[in-house]
């Protein structure tokens, strides 16, 4: 087998401190600069604390998946489905709520085979759309999903320590 082959498979909770670690490096490298120390050390101590990541992981709407080329985790995707979607949306819709490729393998496809992975999760579900949350200062990301086929539907407000910014709700039919 081919070591330098992307491969996925789904997360169980022998991964929870690789995720973790990847959770907090990644939100980290990516908003780190634009937030203060305090606001972002607040936020990566309550999002991926082991028992919230443990509750999302047992959540039979949410499933996570990582992304590894040889023995190295560079990065993973969660999804959402019912009542575990972050917005108040359809039964026929489908949370991509992270993409997260840890900084010294992006620029390499990754993101591109993780969101191609959530579309088909999305469709063997019989969804209609698939719906994510993007920073309106992430320029890089929004353009990505905008290139392959999503559109702005609304925002909302994300709570980072004491800074309130806005994420764009982005959608794709499916």
């Amino acid at each position: 087998m081919n070591q330098n082959i992307p491969s996925l498979h789904p997360c169980n909770l022998t991964d929870l401190p690789t995720l973790q670690a990847i959770s907090r490096e990644t939100f980290a490298a990516t908003f780190g600069a634009a937030n203060t120390t305090q606001d972002l050390a607040k936020y990566l101590d309550t999002a991926y604390a082991t028992d919230k990541l443990h509750r999302e992981m047992i959540n039979p709407d949410s499933h996570f998946y990582f992304l590894q080329v040889g023995s190295e985790v560079c990065g993973y995707l969660k999804v959402n489905t019912g009542d575990a979607q972050s917005e108040a949306m359809g039964a026929n819709d489908f949370e991509v709520e992270r993409i997260y490729v840890r900084p010294a393998y992006q620029k390499r496809g990754y993101g591109r085979i993780l969101i191609e992975l959530a579309e088909a999760l999305a469709t063997n579900a019989h969804k209609d759309q698939m719906w994510l949350g993007v920073w309106e200062h992430n320029d890089n990301a929004r353009g990505f999903y905008a290139r392959i086929g999503f559109h702005r539907i609304g925002q909302h407000t994300f709570t980072l320590g004491s800074s309130q910014q806005t994420d764009y709700l982005m959608a794709k039919p499916l």
